[in-house]
């Protein structure tokens, strides 16, 4: 059983917050995949359903951010998981916008839920980082992360939000490398993807050479012109 874990903060207010990508992640893989509706449980909000096969558990913490391990620990205490068996998916300051990563283990680079988590189970579960891009001031990052997704931001969002629902399995079943290229082909599809193949050209045919009717003694006199 795989506990996957999206990160935001809970409330209406912060539903389209640039931090709470990971809950919307989690909106589309249980929209998609037929997951059971939404249910109070474990500090957070939980859905069921299967993955690839498998039976996965969908956690979105109710504890705002900066406690999320206290959501995350508690499910993994009942479910008597291990931190290889929790995947987190989480806004990324340090990826530009639509980007993804996959990491293993490791710190928490100073976001807050992650830092929650590490306190509550340490650090060897693995993370699926969502790039939301870098407000450019470190000043600004508070305000920016609690900012909803610009307009502009719609078509890449709903982009990498379909390819990651496409590889949920892959991602269930820990094969890195086919969910990454299932994101990729939503988020950057092959530059010839939709466009008609070249008409070859036809080259030109030879022309046919001028008959010369002159008579012998006519071309013996031109040559001499």
């Amino acid at each position: 059983m795989k506990l996957i874990i999206g990160l935001g903060n809970p409330g209406a207010q912060y539903a389209r917050n640039r931090h709470n990508i990971g809950f919307m992640a989690l909106d589309r893989i249980a929209a998609d995949h037929g997951f059971t509706s939404w249910k109070a449980r474990f500090q957070g909000q939980i859905a069921e359903g299967r993955l690839g096969g498998d039976k996965a558990l969908l956690l979105k913490p109710q504890t705002f951010m900066n406690l999320s391990g206290q959501s995350v620990g508690e499910a993994m205490r009942y479910l008597k998981l291990t931190p290889d068996d929790v995947i987190v998916l989480h806004d990324e300051l340090d990826l530009a916008p639509g980007k993804l990563r996959l990491k293993q283990g490791g710190g928490h680079a100073g976001h807050n839920g992650l830092r929650s988590i590490h306190q509550h189970i340490g650090e060897a579960y693995a993370r699926v980082r969502l790039g939301i891009g870098h407000p450019g001031n470190k000043d600004a990052v508070a305000g920016y992360v609690l900012h909803d997704f610009a307009k502009a931001d719609e078509d890449w969002l709903d982009d990498l939000m379909r390819g990651i629902s496409d590889g949920a399995d892959h991602l269930a079943a820990g094969d890195g490398a086919k969910f990454q290229n299932a994101v990729a082909q939503r988020t950057a599809p092959p530059r010839n993807a939709g466009r008609p193949a070249p008409v070859a050209k036809t080259p030109p045919a030879p022309e046919a050479p001028v008959e010369d009717t002159r008579s012998a003694l006519q071309r013996l006199a031109d040559r001499f012109k």
